[in-house]
């Protein structure tokens, strides 16, 4: 037998077995419905019952941590750019007059 053939087979079978449709004859038992109400119950006190989060580190603290490691980066990375790499006076990099120097080479006035 082929894996379609198969297939099939199987499709046809699902087909006759009418998944997800409630049987003939039977109805949802009070227990079921009681389980669904003491859930929902319980899951009601929780949110009620549930505590504000506290942050010991807040996000608006964080963001600043975060552009002062950035920017504290920025600076380490000119500095040793232009110092190590470059072999110049690595404090050179953080003068208004280098920059202006580049910017001079690179627009070739």
């Amino acid at each position: 037998m082929s894996i379609n053939q198969v297939t099939r087979k199987k499709y046809k079978q699902s087909k006759k077995r009418n998944y997800g449709q409630p049987r003939t004859g039977t109805s949802v038992s009070k227990s079921s419905q009681m389980r669904k109400q003491e859930k929902e119950k319980r899951r009601q006190e929780r949110i009620k019952n549930k505590k504000p989060i506290r942050r010991i580190f807040p996000i608006w603290l964080r963001i600043i941590v975060v552009l002062v490691l950035s920017v504290v980066a920025l600076i380490a990375g000119l500095m040793i750019g232009y110092g190590v790499v470059g072999d110049g006076v690595p404090t050179d990099a953080l003068k208004f007059e280098t920059w202006q120097h580049i910017i001079d080479i690179v627009k070739k006035e």
